[in-house]
């Protein structure tokens, strides 16, 4: 009974284990984390669309298909598969957006996160191009580079007026207006008095300007100067502020005989709008010299909490979506990305090439720095023992220090011996007797084994001088060309998105590190070591003087 009862336990164990090993499916290769902060959503948000952007920093898109068919988001649950619209996926350039719709987003589901699963290369695309469209969507306009202005909402009209293609939109690509403007036409009018919503990301070119953000029958937002103005039936409002070169989301929304004006998500202006009347033409942006993005039209009023979703996660400062690097997942960092790891994935090839001349020139510091200070202690430790001894020697002992021990790292020795040799060539029948001429001639010699001594210990030092002054240049090199490979990029993909720079311009900066790294070491050691040898060169200078000195005094002539 008690090994049946200890089997039982074992086998709930391992499915429990089991269990929470599960993931969605074996066959995608990588599961990643995307985390959602939802805080600012104060109401729940039912079907909600959430932009995620993936880029070179978050997403490794050598482990996904060359067209992202392998892409599937799943639920917290890790098994309900969420429908989205993958509206760009440039596996060249490394960047990719996409929309994913959730059941349900609010301030209550704190710790909201779903998964991105890739890397299954017989995957067909599941990407949904209604996957936006709700019942309450009236149009959408995405300004795509294959239908600039081709609505990608149920209703399929097209727009009329003059708008040129920006491939470096908020989103994904984006459509430049100049004065013209753009006109649709509804199959019915927006009746305004059961709701509705209009709303657009917009970029103006500059301030002030004069124009007609939205018109539809006697309804008109207005641009006058920078202020926005309301015009709805016979009330009228200001409704807030726009700045050039920013991208704001402008949203005007009907809903119980109140029209209101929403910038950013906050509400900017309110007026009655009981007498509002829309007809089936809607224009956007006459008269108006600016980008825009993303326009919508829909049949009920967006909530708050709906505009908010909007702005957090998909303005360009939107901070409510976050993907977690894998690498980071696998290091178990709990959402915490692996900065590290995301540097050295983005590092383009020049700046690895440099960082590859810098981790040799690094090596080579090291080890001269090692070496050399070995060497100079060594030194330091065997010349105070001779200098002892030979400080110590009387007059009959001082030529035969040679024979009482041996100092194999005292250059002091060296320089003894150096004269010592010189002495004994001018012994004859065991005595010395030593001229001014012959005594010049030995110190001569010694000063040479001084000098070659000298150079002895100052060789190598050239490279710590070369780590120093070349470290920070070579590094500084290689953030420069770094820098213009990543903007020659974003050029070429058309995405100035902050996300997708920053990684980049990061991983550049990184080989200036690099060169710092190399030359601040190189630097102190450098220092330490070129004290330590002047006080050896002094110390052998003393000692040549004081050994010729002793020399003359007792073997000189009279």
């Amino acid at each position: 009974m008690k090994n049946t009862f200890g089997l039982m336990l074992g086998l709930l164990g391992l499915s429990l284990s089991t269990a929470a090993m599960a993931a969605w499916n074996a066959d995608w290769a990588t599961q990643q984390k995307i985390t959602l902060e939802t805080a600012s959503i104060k109401e729940a948000v039912n079907q909600a669309p959430v932009l995620v952007r993936l880029h070179s920093g978050n997403f490794d898109f050598t482990s996904a298909n060359v067209d992202g068919a392998d892409l599937r988001f799943i639920a917290a649950d890790d098994k309900t598969e969420l429908k989205f619209l993958l509206e760009k996926y440039d596996a060249v350039n490394e960047l990719a957006v996409a929309w994913v719709v959730l059941p349900q987003v609010s301030a209550a589901n704190k710790g909201l996160a779903i998964s991105l699963y890739t890397g299954n290369e017989g995957a067909k695309a599941a990407s949904d191009a209604q996957a936006l469209n709700d019942p309450a969507l009236l149009a959408r306009f995405a300004f795509s580079e294959n239908g600039l202005l081709k609505d990608s909402g149920p209703s399929q009209l097209t727009a009329s007026g003059n708008a040129t293609l920006q491939k470096a939109g908020l989103i994904a690509e984006s459509a430049t207006l100049s004065n013209g403007g753009l006109t649709i036409t509804l199959p019915n009018a927006p009746a305004l008095a059961n709701g509705g919503t209009w709303s657009v990301w917009l970029k103006p070119a500059n301030v002030p300007q004069t124009a007609e953000i939205f018109k539809s029958g006697n309804v008109t937002l207005k641009m006058a100067g920078s202020a926005l103005a309301l015009q709805a039936g016979s009330a009228s409002t200001q409704a807030g502020e726009l700045k050039a070169g920013q991208w704001q989301h402008i949203a005007l929304v009907f809903q119980g005989g109140q029209a209101v004006v929403y910038v950013n998500g906050q509400a900017a202006g309110q007026v009655a709008a009981s007498d509002a009347q829309a007809t089936t033409t809607v224009s956007l942006g006459q008269g108006l010299a600016a980008e825009v993005d993303e326009w919508q039209l829909a049949s009920t009023a967006r909530s708050a909490s709906w505009l908010a979703l909007v702005t957090t996660s998909q303005g360009t400062d939107a901070n409510m979506v976050k993907v977690i690097a894998a690498d980071a997942e696998e290091a178990g960092e709990e959402g915490e990305a692996n900065y590290m790891g995301i540097l050295i994935d983005s590092l383009t090839l020049d700046a690895k090439v440099v960082i590859g001349i810098l981790g040799v020139m690094f090596a080579i510091s090291v080890w001269v720095m090692f070496s050399k200070a070995m060497m100079v202690v060594r030194t330091d430790k065997d010349n105070a023992l001779f200098l002892k001894r030979f400080q110590q020697a009387s007059a009959d002992d001082l030529l035969g220090l040679d024979k009482t021990g041996t100092y194999a790292n005292s250059n002091l020795f060296g320089l003894y011996k150096a004269g010592l040799r010189e002495i004994k060539k001018r012994e004859h029948d065991g005595k010395v007797s030593l001229s001014g001429a012959s005594i010049d001639a030995i110190k001569a010699a010694v000063d040479a084994d001084q000098v070659r001594e000298t150079q002895r210990l100052n060789s190598m030092m050239v490279l710590l001088t070369i780590a120093i002054s070349g470290g920070p240049f070579l590094g500084l090199l290689g953030t420069v060309v770094g820098v213009m490979i990543t903007f020659a990029a974003i050029a070429a993909a058309g995405d100035v998105n902050v996300n997708a720079i920053a990684p980049g311009i990061a991983a550049a900066l990184l080989a200036t590190v690099a060169g710092l790294g190399v030359a601040i070491p190189a630097l102190f050691g450098y220092n330490y070591l070129a004290s330590r040898v002047k006080n050896i060169t002094i110390a052998m200078q003393i000692f040549v003087d004081e050994f010729i000195t002793r020399t003359a005094e007792l073997y000189g002539k009279e």
